[in-house]
């Protein structure tokens, strides 16, 4: 606007995500977190670059990684209502004050998303870009690591901003009925088509740009974001009425079948908030996407045959902390206390309702992969002791640092930083194992299944130890 109206809100939304987040950690911990993202960077494409993987090869993995990152932060579509409900509390409070503001809903949900997109990009891509540019450049002088540098962060941040921008173009489409849904059919057998007549496809994206810096790329990925966000801005209201429904009490039929107030509450929040169960199967489905590309990268990487069951079973796992997030999404201790109910309670029913929820989309989507790639019998059965195993001590893990609050420790830096080891060191030689040795032995299948076992035990194990520290800090609180 001219007035300033919007710059200054834009300006106060970027101050506010950065006072809560140094508040919550301690600023130390939070002010070091894009040190660590850089050193965590920078540390995997060595390792890349060290087995003989070309640089053009690792910029091309952090490219799709990025727009995966991005399509995954695009489902903010899915809670868009929800927060301008303010089910989020303080974290949504500027994106709700459209009746006090002189500002539009729309125009202060297009602020939220913009201010997100230079918040990560300054917080995460920057730091990422660096660090990759300097572990694969080697011998390069350091005017080649200033130059590529910026290029990197820059095609990185509009890929970012196109996988966010095409998720909630998505979202709003499927919210138009059959003719939404008909346009949103329309781009992907285009692109389809283009893939199976030979189109590179990869010259109208950013990484194309990247590649090569000519006018027509340049052009070509400014009007893919431009359509994008376009078709984005056109179809998906956030502050859409919903349309009137009558539903039966559903409460005490579920309980009756599950067992546990407390997970049918939170299976209830889940299904009657916007998107439904809908979007755990999104984030699974992404999850699937990612897997299924890291696995055509490794064989061409590597020159084998990756194992699907193994591979599969051990990422899709990782759904876990993304169904965790979402059984946890809008929750408060505090709104348990006026129930006769102990926190311990509380966490035994999130444990039952992720047991209900988390293993079976992880499997449904590891049959999914098995339909699709094939498989040994004996590779199946155990990865999906791995599937299982891995989101058991991915849920306990999380639950042991983080309670209930599943999100806020990924910007603190220790906390992440022992998240990320605790998941590194027992899932990397899984993973070596089912992406560079085939064909695997059955003493190597029996180790892998134990260790999907050991996985699931510890899981349990961190869960079960959490409950006294959580029920004397929120008890404390």
């Amino acid at each position: 606007m001219s007035d300033g109206r919007a710059r200054r809100v834009f300006v106060e939304m970027l101050r506010e995500e950065w006072r809560l987040h140094s508040r919550l950690f301690r600023g130390s911990h939070f002010s070091l977190f894009p040190v660590f993202i850089c050193l965590l960077a920078g540390a995997a494409a060595k390792l890349l670059a060290v087995t003989g993987t070309e640089p053009k090869t690792v910029f091309a993995g952090l490219h799709a990684l990025v727009f995966v990152f991005g399509l995954h932060t695009g489902s903010i579509g899915f809670v868009g209502r929800d927060a301008l409900r303010n089910l989020l509390g303080d974290v949504t409070l500027l994106v709700f004050s459209a009746r006090t503001l002189p500002l539009s809903q729309n125009t202060l949900l297009g602020l939220f998303v913009v201010k997100d997109s230079v918040y990560y990009a300054v917080l995460f891509l920057l730091p990422i870009s660096l660090g990759t540019v300097l572990a694969v450049s080697g011998a390069a002088g350091p005017l080649l690591v200033a130059e590529t540098v910026p290029l990197l962060w820059t095609t990185l941040a509009l890929t970012f901003v196109l996988g966010m921008g095409t998720t909630i173009a998505a979202l709003g489409l499927a919210g138009r009925g059959v003719p939404g849904l008909a346009l949103l059919a329309a781009p992907l057998v285009a692109v389809g088509a283009a893939l199976a007549s030979g189109v590179d496809i990869v010259f109208y994206t950013p990484y194309g740009l990247f590649l090569a810096q000519t006018p027509v790329r340049a052009g070509t990925t400014g009007a893919s974001i431009l359509v994008v966000f376009l078709l984005s801005a056109g179809t998906f209201d956030a502050t859409a009425p919903r349309p009137a429904r009558t539903v039966t009490p559903a409460f005490r039929r579920w309980w009756r079948r599950i067992g546990d107030p407390v997970a049918t509450k939170s299976l209830l929040d889940i299904h009657r908030s916007a998107g439904g169960f809908g979007k755990v199967l999104f984030s699974a489905a992404i999850l699937f996407g990612v897997t299924a590309a890291l696995v055509d990268f490794a064989g061409q990487i590597t020159g084998v045959p990756p194992s699907t069951g193994i591979s599969f079973g051990a990422i899709l796992g990782l759904s876990g902390f993304t169904t965790y997030n979402w059984l946890t999404q809008s929750d408060d201790v505090s709104l348990y206390f006026a129930h006769p109910l102990s926190v311990k309670a509380v966490f035994v029913g999130k444990f039952r309702a992720f047991l209900l929820l988390g293993p079976l989309v992880g499997l449904a989507f590891y049959g999914l992969a098995l339909v699709w790639r094939g498989g040994s019998v004996a590779e199946a059965a155990v990865g999906g002791v791995l599937l299982v195993g891995v989101a058991c001590y991915i849920f306990g893990t999380t639950v042991y640092l983080t309670g209930l609050s599943p999100n806020e420790f990924l910007f603190d830096t220790a906390l992440f930083a022992v998240f990320g080891a605790a998941m590194v060191l027992p899932l990397v030689p899984i993973l070596i194992a089912g992406f560079a040795i085939s064909p695997l032995s059955g003493t190597l299948l029996a180790a892998l299944g134990g260790s999907g076992g050991v996985m699931a035990v510890v899981g349990v194990a961190l869960y079960r130890r959490s409950l006294p520290k959580w029920s004397t800090r929120y008890q404390q609180a």
